[in-house]
């Protein structure tokens, strides 16, 4: 049975601290995100990035605890040309990211 759109909006919101911090990453508004929790539903675009950037963070918190997986996500990556992995994320660069995760638990150098 798929997951709420409203739930892993919820969870992504808790993974990532703030409702700010989806917006940013979705290129969105603070008060939409707010009404997406409420009553709306994104569209369907924002619904995709938003399932990308959930399919990230449950893979990363498989590797890192919660803490370590926030600091991960905003620190420089060399697997990622020394971006964060968290505007690789915001840019909808998610396959890029998955690929940093892999490589950092294989302990793989860039």
């Amino acid at each position: 049975m798929p997951v709420p759109v409203r739930d892993k909006l919820r969870a992504v919101t808790a993974d990532l601290g703030s409702q700010a911090e989806v917006a940013r990453m979705l290129g969105v508004s603070r008060s939409r995100v707010s009404r997406w929790l409420r009553t709306e539903e994104p569209d369907t675009g924002n619904r995709l990035k938003l399932e990308g950037i959930e399919f990230v963070l449950s893979r990363l918190l498989t590797t890192f605890e919660p803490a370590s997986a926030s600091k991960w996500l905003r620190g420089f990556n060399a697997h990622l040309g020394d971006r964060r992995p968290i505007d690789s994320l915001a840019a909808g660069r998610v396959a890029e990211v998955l690929v940093a995760i892999e490589a950092e638990e294989t302990d793989a150098y860039a």
